[in-house]
């Protein structure tokens, strides 16, 4: 075999022993087996909630196992096609396995990212929420395209998504909009979208087609879950309900439906006014307060470190991506230099580039640290 190709495939292997080791693939059949007999409970559906979360949960263990089995099997059928190439001097088999060493190579990166997603709650959902800051209507039309951006990325990946809220801005886009994304590893992936985007382009709200500068402001949290302990009194809450505004249809629009609540020790306020019944809007709205009295909880512990570290540069408030429409087309992220010259595929949700260089440089930020 080609000197260059055996070591190439030997790095392949070791890559995948690391990923193996990593998601310990002893324990993750052991998982699910214990999923399998929980999910045989035949009254595991009297609990529709943990229920769906045992099943989801399941699916991408399920799958997890599939896929890292099935690369260790396709890293050894690759040397195999090599050697038979070889020895009968089939060029077209050859091409093959050269391309197929290319697509094993890409994915091991992929799945490598997931083996850096080991922080307490990477392996949650994550609940989103996208502000239109700076930059007028404007502003208000890119947090919508943003908000487009991760649904769409989340549809491209299968994951599950809920939108709890939606403040329709006057003229065109959102004031803000808050939303779920319901996938394991989902927080531990968007996690590193937060903090402050920018959009330059030609402004279709000005009738000089002048070029316009706009913010975004993106809050990612984990979703918050039983064990999780975060106390709510009632008698901290403070509890509006009014109509709901914006698209609707059927009886969002007529009833007394949306519900806003303030937690008065904090002053954080969330609201939730796309479900089409009061109580599921309160139960939603708690759902996301409970995320954001989770996120002040760790900041409050970290507060002591977080003051001893230089946040000059890394600051998940400072911006951290331009998409440039004109007068060429780029997005680019501003902490890793990561750059896509197509932002119409990105503003489709295509970010995985993005969310991997955002990984590996967190992962790099924290090492250092």
């Amino acid at each position: 075999m080609n000197p260059d190709v055996a070591a190439d495939l030997k790095e392949l292997s070791t890559t995948l022993e690391s990923i193996e080791r990593v998601m310990d693939v002893d324990a993750l059949r052991a998982r699910i087996a214990e999923l399998e007999e929980e999910s045989a409970r035949p009254d595991l559906w009297d609990d529709v909630e943990y229920a769906q979360k045992i099943s989801s949960e399941l699916v991408y263990k399920q799958a997890d196992l599939r896929k890292i089995t099935g690369m260790r099997q396709r890293v050894e059928d690759l040397e195999v096609l090599y050697e038979l190439g070889e020895n009968e001097d089939d060029s077209a088999s050859l091409a093959e396995a050269d391309s197929e060493r290319e697509r094993l190579r890409k994915e091991l990166a992929d799945l490598e990212v997931r083996t850096l997603l080991s922080g307490e709650y990477d392996e949650r959902s994550a609940m989103v929420t996208v502000r239109a800051e700076a930059g007028g209507v404007d502003a208000a039309d890119f947090a919508e395209m943003l908000m487009r951006m991760y649904l769409r990325w989340a549809e491209r990946h299968g994951h599950p998504t809920e939108v709890y809220d939606t403040s329709y801005a006057e003229e065109a886009g959102v004031k803000s909009a808050t939303f779920r994304v319901n996938a394991p590893f989902a927080y531990g992936m968007l996690s590193v979208e937060q903090g402050t985007h920018r959009l330059v382009r030609i402004s279709p709200f000005d009738n000089q087609g002048r070029r316009q500068t706009s913010f975004a402001g993106v809050e990612v949290l984990p979703v918050v879950e039983e064990t999780d302990h975060v106390e709510v009194s009632e008698k901290d809450l403070r509890i509006d309900v009014y109509r709901s505004s914006g698209p609707g249809g059927q009886s969002v629009n007529t009833t007394d439906s949306a519900v806003r609540i303030t937690h008065q020790p904090t002053g954080i306020v969330v609201s939730c006014q796309n479900e089409k019944s009061q109580l599921q809007n309160k139960a939603a709205a708690m759902r996301v307060l409970q995320s954001k009295l989770l996120a002040r909880k760790r900041e409050e512990e970290q507060a002591e470190l977080d003051a001893l570290k230089d946040s000059s540069g890394s600051g998940w408030g400072n911006q951290m991506r331009s998409y440039v429409l004109h007068p060429y087309q780029m997005v680019k992220d501003l902490r890793t230099d990561y750059e896509i010259g197509n932002p119409d595929a990105v503003l489709e949700g295509q970010i995985d580039g993005l969310l991997e260089a955002g990984i590996r440089w967190r992962r790099k930020q924290e090492q250092a640290a």
